[in-house]
Formats: structure tokens, sequence, C-alpha cells
């Protein structure tokens, strides 16, 4: 009986290693942080729009956004290709 509570045990999250277990629920929102980066997106694009005396404003907001992209468009293609690892 007591091998059994030691397995039970050994399944849990540590409070010591993970803070956040001790008051209950321990995960992520991955929908919401993609629904989130891409939004980031739109706004660094929207940014483009407005009074700039130069183009180094544009490089550094297109720049981001497609950097974002980029990394957004890596964590889908390996959210696909995980089953396959």
């Amino acid at each position: 009986m007591a091998s059994k509570a030691v397995e039970k045990r050994s399944n849990q999250v540590d409070p010591r290693d993970e803070p956040s277990a001790e008051w209950g629920w321990h995960g992520t929102f991955p929908k919401a942080t993609r629904f989130a980066g891409w939004l980031s997106v739109a706004a660094l694009l929207v940014m483009l729009i407005g009074n700039h005396q130069n183009a180094m404003e544009d490089i550094w907001l297109v720049g981001l956004a497609i950097g974002l992209a980029f990394a957004l468009i890596l964590d889908l293609r390996k959210r696909r290709t995980a089953w396959r690892r």
C-alpha cells in the first residue's frame, strides 16, 4: 500500500519546483498566446500609418512584425509535426 502512495505522489508537481502548483491550476494559455501574437503583428503594421519623418521607424516596425510572424509560423509548424518526433 505504501508503494501506491509513492506512485501517486510522483505524478504530482512539487510546489518547490513550481510555486503556482501550491494554489491550484498549473498550465499555459496556448491559444490566447498565439492570438495575442497575431494581434501584436497587426498592431505593429497599423503603426505604419502616421506622420513619420523618415523610413527608419517603418523599417523597425516591419522588421519586428516579420520576425514575430515568422516565430508564430514556426510554432504552428511545430504543433502540426509534434506527433512525428
